[in-house]
């Protein structure tokens, strides 16, 4: 098998670095962002839009549909692909002719020639998907078209940049590999994290004091400068308007007051450091104001607004902060019901708060999937509004500045606090889209995939992966090398893109756990490097998914759980044990990594069960390898 399979890519629009370029140079106004492309896309019938010729529109079948003797789809109204569908689906439609005797032949199952010794004899990759089953078998909720086969490629799906309500992504899924599986005292539920987070004693919240505001232009400063990076949910335009009004009542009510007050106990807490450094006998920084804000909240989440859903996406990043991913997701659902209602009708949200909607919205999203990938909880259907939502394109700098009770309105700058950073936010957007694809791709549960089946597929994904990484804006492009990096944006994006690249390649690994025999073949053993070294990339320097503390502390400690276990197993491999740095090097990484998540595991139950875990099979490890003759 060719170690890279031809890709012809011409015509093709990349989905990440196309979407970043677009939208980072972008100025528009939201009437014109919703309404031109959806009055283009009713235009051209789906085998025209692929094939990007003109379609004279006729019904039910245009001319091209005519002389090819095709079936003729139009897509509905108001339903568009991501650039990076259109680019898995060209993918499809070009091998489907290899494809159709195999599925009839082998109920569906997606097998390619090749003439590789590892691949010919129809190895299967665990328990993951294969793209004939997803292809027969997915339906698309909430949506008017779905895919019923690879044959009706024509009409595809409209989105498979979701994550799948039931997939073998989680770390703890990795406790079932064999050699990994050896190395625990006892099997693990796929629901035993979810369990301890629902077991865990709710927040403690002490009655609230009066406000105290003598250290609030430091941490108003801190939030804008280090918080909102992550978020890009405060208009810092505005700023001031808010305050004011927050100020004026005392904190005592009103959506405003509770933005102010989370605001305040995110800079807190951006001022003070990560969590885990904390010492276990003080209150977490920020809590008084996070108190304070709570305290509002029932009256806030009665109302079904954009700033009531903005207020619940700052209080779920302070508790994504104090390590409480149920309570978060809790809230989230809340403002995910808000957003959908808004949504479900444009009118809804006033012109002036549709690209804070916007905002909004994709935090939900994104911070939903995050949980999602983890943990097994209820898809909250906020998914089914990301086609129609435009993707955020900057604050506008002048305000209208209305008064509904004395009718007087006019314009005036808005001196901001800070600036309006939208590039990590819009390039966490891309990357998150293309890790819930591939979760659909090669992560969907009670499938299998064959290793012939799943070289195209990893190809693919893994040129999207690169072409995000091309189209990153050069301040917050970070080097692929193992150069150090001061910007803490840079440093996250690097983890999250290493991370990416490992849940890409990690069915290979599956493959030789499970067959040793399977690295005989070159591609398979290539694909088995890639993914051990997007690994060491993440664990070689663990100090600095510290620079996450905010948004990603509990992710990526479940993420470096899963790679140490996953590196784990590799060393009770003879083949892949080959391609990892000396024993020594391997047993100093994985050592830092234990130290690192026992920082971590007084903060939440799952962290302290994962902790656990690790520990263990590190102290078994040894023991087979010393048994076994490894190691002296």
């Amino acid at each position: 098998m060719s170690s890279s399979p031809e890709r012809d890519r011409e015509g093709i629009l990349d989905s990440t670095s196309a979407s970043l370029n677009e939208l980072i140079n972008k100025k528009r106004s939201n009437s014109e962002a919703t309404e031109y492309p959806r009055r283009r896309a009713t235009i051209a019938c789906q085998i025209c839009r692929l094939r990007k010729t003109r379609c004279n529109g006729a019904r039910p079948k245009c001319q091209l549909c005519t002389d090819l003797d095709a079936e003729c789809v139009y897509r509905e109204p108001g339903i568009k692909l991501d650039a990076g569908d259109k680019l898995i689906i060209e993918r499809l439609a070009r091998i489907e002719g290899l494809l159709q005797t195999s599925l009839a032949a082998q109920n569906s199952q997606l097998t390619l020639s090749s003439t590789s010794p590892a691949t010919s004899n129809g190895t299967n990759v665990g328990s993951d998907d294969t793209v004939a089953k997803a292809s027969t078998h997915l339906a698309v909720t909430g949506r008017t078209t779905s895919i019923v086969g690879l044959a009706s490629w024509a009409n595809p799906p409209t989105s498979i940049s979701t994550m799948p309500r039931v997939h073998t992504t989680p770390a703890l899924n990795l406790l079932k590999w064999p050699l990994i599986r050896d190395l625990v005292a006892r099997p693990y539920d796929s629901q035993t994290l979810l369990q301890l987070e629902m077991a865990r004693e709710p927040l403690k919240m002490t009655p609230p004091m009066a406000v105290d505001l003598s250290c609030a232009p430091l941490y108003i400063r801190t939030f804008f400068e280090k918080v909102n990076v992550w978020y890009a949910c405060v208009n810092p335009y505005t700023w001031s308007k808010y305050y004011d009004a927050a100020v004026s009542l005392s904190f005592r009510e009103g959506p405003e007051s509770c933005v102010v007050l989370l605001v305040l106990a995110l800079g807190c807490a951006a001022q003070c450091g990560s969590i885990a450094l904390i010492s276990t006998d003080r209150d977490p920084p920020g809590v008084p104001y996070f108190i304070a804000a709570w305290n509002l909240l029932p009256s806030v989440m009665m109302r079904n607004s954009v700033v009531a859903a903005q207020c619940i996406i700052l209080a779920a990043a302070y508790l994504f902060y104090l390590v409480r991913p149920l309570e978060a997701w809790t809230l989230l659902s809340n403002a995910s019901m808000k957003l959908q209602l808004l949504f479900g009708n444009p009118s809804r949200v006033p012109v002036q708060w549709r690209e804070l909607s916007v905002r909004v919205y994709w935090n939900a999203l994104l911070y939903e999937s995050d949980l999602l990938a983890e943990l097994d909880l209820p898809h909250s259907g906020i998914v089914n509004f990301e086609e129609l939502v435009d993707l955020p394109g900057g604050f506008d700098e002048i305000e209208d500045d209305e008064d509904e009770d004395d009718g007087d309105t006019g314009n005036k700058l808005v001196s901001p606090i800070g600036c309006d950073e939208l590039w990590y936010f819009l390039a966490e957007i891309a990357l998150r889209r293309l890790l819930n694809r591939v979760s659909h791709m090669l992560y969907q549960k009670d499938n299998s995939l064959t290793l012939a089946s799943l070289a195209p597929i990893v190809s693919e994904l893994d040129f999207q992966l690169s072409q995000w990484y091309e189209g990153l804006p050069q301040p917050v492009r970070f080097p692929l090398s193992h150069a150090p990096i001061s910007h803490p944006v840079q440093t996250v994006l690097r983890l999250r893109y290493f991370a990416c690249r490992t849940i890409i390649y990690r069915p290979y690994i599956l493959a030789v756990f499970e067959n040793e025999q399977a690295s005989g073949d070159s591609w398979v053993r290539e694909c088995c490097r890639r993914c051990l070294e997007a690994t060491l990339y993440q664990l070689e320097s663990v100090t600095t998914h510290r620079e996450g503390h905010l948004p990603y502390l509990w992710q990526g400690a479940l993420s470096m759980v899963s790679q140490s276990l996953l590196i784990m197993g590799a060393t009770m491999s003879p083949a892949l044990s080959s391609l990892l740095p000396p024993t020594l090097r391997v047993d100093e990484i994985i050592s830092s990594v234990i130290v690192e998540v026992d920082r971590y595991a007084h903060l939440a139950p799952s962290l302290k069960l994962s902790s656990e875990i690790l520990r263990d099979a590190e102290r078994r490890r040894q023991i087979c390898l010393r048994s076994s003759g490894s190691r002296v």
